[in-house]
């Protein structure tokens, strides 16, 4: 049978679509590429905001004609929003056949044979302690940068957060096994590797942690750039930050969610840290790692949110100086605390005028920021063609910011040193930096590691 996936959502979900693609293929199912011919169709969700409910939704109505023509036999919702909306799937979304959560995929074999065989649908929401799809060889899709999944579920039950409900209680793998498949990963021709977990500083086995992960992935794997998100700011290890500064293949970028500046409000949130503590660790941070690129998320109109809880956030924002931020109105979710015990009660058009304004307050900084860069010189890693100019390339700097710049001889996956020249919002411009001896590469890309098995 043709199997066709469609993933939605973060980059955890990217992964979990890479070990269904495993368990799939070791079943003898035919993963395609092209929706066209599949007669199974599975989409793995998202449950964080509420447009990609809506995307599921409107994948579904579009799917009940494919399958009312006979174009497609069965129809199955994987993920996070499985999971936390499984009555709703199964009452209101007849067209689906399989629903699985996140720690269901190994049965998804066994619940499309049921679909299949004897036409009966399938359902599976238990959520494991233990498992962690470490025995699982993912099947990646080419590219530059490849993840790892070094935990699963979450113990912070953030109020407006929907995980721990969809992927359960924190477990992490062997540090071993992590460390066997980030090698397999640079065999099979990968520059980059992300860590993932929901809160990778919540990463433990016995007495070693995220710190220790992280030094001996760069020391024991011979790949040029290793990146890592997300953690969380009230147990941010200080020791992770002199591992970074001393392994010049873990990259000078850190993706540190504040999603709010009022200690109200981020008490409300139950993030258990306040504003002062993370200026603490925004310092700390900058001191220990100078060059370092600084991201993060934001949320506008949680529960509560007076105007002075929203101008204590946008002052915030303009005291750390991100380089960039991700800002989004807060959308209640099913089963969580906040769902349960506050009411959503900042009006609609008062979020987007929040939303707005921050972001304009963060575009002129990371324009101020990017404008910084003008006349320095940066290695990149060569992601893909521009898409506005496919005759230039974009390729990424140490920090993840994006870089257009032509060149030819180059491809995806090769380094090259570049001098930035201008700076937009978003993207640097840069040129290409050229000698006689080695025009399009550079020889340092992977720095010599003290201690290191390279």
């Amino acid at each position: 049978m043709k199997v066709y996936l469609e993933t939605y959502g973060c980059q955890m979900n990217e992964y979990d679509s890479e070990l269904i693609r495993a368990i799939l293929k070791e079943k003898n199912f035919t993963l395609v590429d092209n929706r066209d011919g599949a007669e199974i169709v599975l989409l793995n969700t998202c449950a964080i905001r509420e447009n990609a409910h809506q995307k599921i939704f409107h994948r579904l109505d579009e799917l009940k004609g494919q399958k009312r023509r006979g174009e497609v036999k069965v129809v199955g919702v994987l993920g996070c929003m499985a999971q936390n909306l499984r009555k709703n799937l199964a009452e209101h979304a007849p067209v689906v056949d399989v629903v699985a959560g996140p720690d269901s995929y190994k049965r998804l074999p066994i619940m499309l044979g049921s679909v299949l065989e004897k036409n009966e649908k399938s359902f599976d929401f238990r959520l494991s302690e233990f498992e962690t799809y470490s025995d699982i060889a993912p099947r990646r899709l080419p590219g530059v940068n490849a993840w790892i999944a070094i935990m699963r579920g979450c113990d912070n039950f953030c109020t407006f957060c929907v995980v721990p409900y969809t992927r359960g209680r924190e477990r992490s793998r062997a540090p071993e096994s992590i460390i066997a498949e980030a090698s397999r990963i640079r065999a099979e021709g990968f520059q980059q590797l992300t860590l993932l977990g929901q809160n990778v500083n919540s990463y433990r086995h016995g007495d070693y942690d995220f710190a220790d992960l992280m030094r001996d992935v760069a020391q024991q794997t011979d790949m040029p750039r290793i990146r890592f998100t997300s953690p969380h700011p009230k147990d941010f290890p200080r020791k992770l930050l002199h591992v970074i500064a001393e392994h010049p293949n873990l990259c000078n970028q850190i993706h540190l969610p504040l999603q709010a500046g009022s200690d109200t409000v981020l008490e409300r949130m139950n993030r258990t840290y306040t504003l002062q503590e993370f200026y603490d660790l925004v310092d700390e941070i900058r001191e220990t790692i100078p060059d370092v690129g600084l991201t993060t998320d934001i949320i506008c109109g949680f529960s509560g949110e007076t105007d002075a809880d929203f101008e204590k956030t946008y002052q915030a924002v303009e005291r750390v100086g991100f380089d960039s931020a991700f800002i989004f109105k807060y959308s209640e979710r099913q089963n969580t605390i906040a769902y349960r015990k506050f009411e959503d009660d900042v009006p609609e058009e008062v979020k987007t005028e929040r939303v707005m304004r921050l972001n304009e307050l963060q575009r002129n900084i990371s324009l101020e920021r990017n404008r910084a860069e003008i006349g320095r010189e940066h290695t990149v890693l060569v992601e893909s063609p521009s898409k506005k100019n496919p005759d230039q390339w974009l390729g990424r700097t140490d920090q993840n910011k994006g870089v257009v710049f032509s060149a030819q001889h180059l491809k995806p996956g090769d380094f090259a040193r570049v001098k930035i020249i201008d700076a937009g919002t978003n993207t640097l411009m840069g040129e290409l930096l050229q000698d006689d001896h080695n025009p399009f590469q550079i020889v340092d890309a992977v720095p010599a590691v003290s201690g290191s098995t390279l």
